[in-house]
């Protein structure tokens, strides 16, 4: 898929802009101008055609009367002739306006939907590692798929409808005047009515619309984490458990949706009934004024037919506002998520990383707290300073919680400190561009994501424009061809959905192998060999040789091999330092990192 344009940056950046410091209605509304302002033109086209055929359609009332007034009952054939006429012209007027309006409104409605998913897709992109782990992954799927879904309703029918059913009630009181002012007046007292019973719904249907947004993002949720979790729930046998938590959320749905069905059931059939009982006294009324010779027959007739398109919008109107509701509910949703400020971003006059980097490290007096539920901060890492010199192979090793993780992701820069600064060849990393660094830079986790796609696709993804060879140069060098020759097609087998017809180990050798093809200048290995058999690390050992040669490396590990061929060990305990040196130093030294050697070795031994 093309990339976005700048224009389309330039109006998801709009859209934000415009919506700050305002809300309720009002901005709702102006958000639906800004995604439909790049096609002002066809909008003024689709407008245009309503408004003709919304005038086309109110025709057959006026045309009944003079029919039968002026052509039936006063005999006149040439009358009857030209009204005749007059009659197939409005239904063909109607026909291609509505043909033209239909088709623009279907247009501009998926192309401005299809502008929002990509300004929602690209807002989620920028967004920093924090905000995925404060936010469940299928409520934000939610906002994609069923939010914008909901969104599609209003955008292609509803707009629509809301205008042409206003255009057709004016002008149905226009030609109800027009043909008696006394019996317009008297279908006019149904108003008060109407207005008091749509505003009763209207009040209590937008908390029950934005409750149904909530509850089916609660279950699109909960089923992605249930999905993603299978495997564990399978384990211990928590199918039950899930299901009846599921089970829950989904009643709490069905109890939002019930509450709008129950909303409809008690407003619409009144409405019918009212408008019903209207007509009723209006021919009672009107058939008198007929027999007294007050209003002629046609008139009479004109009346009755206008009175559909008086009624008939005010049931439109009425309809629509369910969908209305639904869609502004979803429409809110999706702003909340747009308004959502990156907590990372590139200051304004950032610089490009040189290319290639030296691969210098250093943090200067950094500490680093994660924000807590009360606003507060949990530090992870406190009054951290030291210096990796290019080239260097440094191991993190420390207890659980000691700050280890913490350390790489500031390195990787998925967030800032909260104090002090990390440099890279000198330059804080808050004044760079966060895609030259990530261009430079490569990261194995412990467990190895894989897209959807092949083995060759995915050992490409940080280059795409690696050769066959490199990529098979790759393969070989960490030693993943013995697994690879044995599928039939190779390195174009499909790994399915996050690698799953791949062992995890596997999936790990393809990550190493996608690292050596990006051929970064900072590598971070993040548990990347505890998810691989004592074999297979052994064949890894030479390839990590070659992955850390010349580059500058920090090494998250529990295995001694691993930490052994370090240049540097660095032990952390609570987010401070408290050692580091070398492997014979520490050992040596029989400090901290003495003792978690011995309890290694012991555990290896056992």
């Amino acid at each position: 898929m093309a990339a976005p344009s700048p224009a389309a940056h330039a109006r998801r950046d709009e859209l934000r802009r415009r919506l700050r410091g305002t809300s309720g209605r009002g901005r709702k509304l102006r958000g639906l101008i800004i995604l439909l302002a790049p096609y002002r033109l066809r909008v003024a086209g689709m407008f245009l055609a309503l408004v003709l055929g919304t005038a086309a359609s109110l025709a057959p009332a006026p045309l009944a009367q003079r029919a039968i007034d002026d052509g039936i009952l006063a005999k006149d054939v040439p009358t009857l002739d030209v009204i005749v006429v007059a009659f197939v012209v409005s239904a063909l007027v109607v026909w291609g306006a509505t043909w033209i309006q239909t088709y623009l409104t279907g247009w501009i409605g998926q192309r401005a939907l299809q502008d929002l998913r990509l300004q929602i897709f690209r807002h989620l992109q920028e967004q920093p590692v924090g905000f995925y782990e404060r936010r469940p992954a299928g409520v934000l799927v939610s906002r994609m798929t069923n939010d914008v879904e909901a969104l599609d309703s209003l955008v292609t029918d509803s707009v629509t409808t809301l205008f042409t059913a206003s255009l057709t009630l004016i002008g149905s009181i226009v030609i109800l005047l027009s043909f008696d002012v006394k019996l317009a007046l008297l279908t006019f007292l149904i108003f008060p009515v109407m207005a008091i019973g749509s505003l009763a719904f209207r009040v209590a249907s937008a908390d029950a619309y934005r409750r149904t947004r909530e509850t089916i993002g609660s279950i699109t949720a909960y089923l992605q984490e249930s999905l993603s979790g299978i495997r564990v729930m399978t384990s211990f046998a928590q199918h039950e458990r899930h299901l009846s938590v599921f089970a829950k959320r989904n009643a709490d749905n069905r109890a939002a949706n019930l509450t709008t069905v129950k909303l409809n059931a008690a407003y619409f059939p009144l409405v019918e009934f009212v408008s019903a009982l209207a007509t009723v006294g209006i021919l009672v009324y009107g058939g008198y004024q007929a027999i007294d010779g007050e209003v002629s027959v046609g008139v009479l007739v004109g009346f009755i037919a206008a009175l559909n398109g008086f009624f008939d919008p005010i049931g439109q109107l009425s309809q629509v506002y369910t969908t209305y509701q639904s869609g502004m509910a979803a429409l809110d949703k999706i702003f909340e998520l747009l308004d959502e400020e990156p907590s990372l971003s590139d200051r304004p006059g950032a610089v490009d990383l040189p290319t290639p980097l030296r691969g210098e490290i250093r943090f200067d007096d950094v500490s680093f707290g994660y924000r807590t539920e009360d606003a507060g901060f949990a530090l992870a890492l406190t009054d951290v300073d030291l210096t990796i010199p290019p080239g260097q192979t440094v191991a993190l090793v420390g207890a659980t919680g000691a700050g280890k993780s913490t350390f790489a992701k500031l390195v990787a820069r998925f967030y800032d400190p909260t104090s002090g600064a990390v440099t890279v060849d000198g330059v804080d990393l808050r004044d760079v561009r966060a895609s030259s660094l990530r261009r430079q830079m490569g990261i194995v986790p412990q467990e190895a994501f894989l897209f959807s796609g092949t083995i060759r696709e995915n050992i490409a993804f940080g280059r795409a424009d690696a050769t066959d060879e490199e990529v098979e140069a790759a393969v070989r060098a960490v030693g993943a061809d013995e697994f690879v020759a044995r599928y039939d097609h190779g390195l174009d087998t499909q790994v399915g959905e996050r690698g799953v017809q791949l062992s995890a180990g596997q999936r790990q050798l393809v990550a190493f192998a996608r690292a050596l093809v990006a051929d970064p200048r900072i590598l971070i290995l993040d548990e990347a060999t505890s998810n691989v058999d004592l074999h297979t690390e052994g064949r890894l050992e030479e390839a990590l040789r070659r992955l850390l040669a010349g580059r500058t490396a920090i090494v998250i590990a529990h295995r001694l091999s691993t930490i052994r061929q370090a240049g540097r060990i660095i032990v952390l305990d609570g987010g401070r330092v408290l050692e580091q040196g070398t492997h014979d130093e520490l050992l040596e030294a029989e400090g901290a990192y003495w003792r978690l050697y011995r309890d290694w070795a012991q555990q290896a031994a056992a």
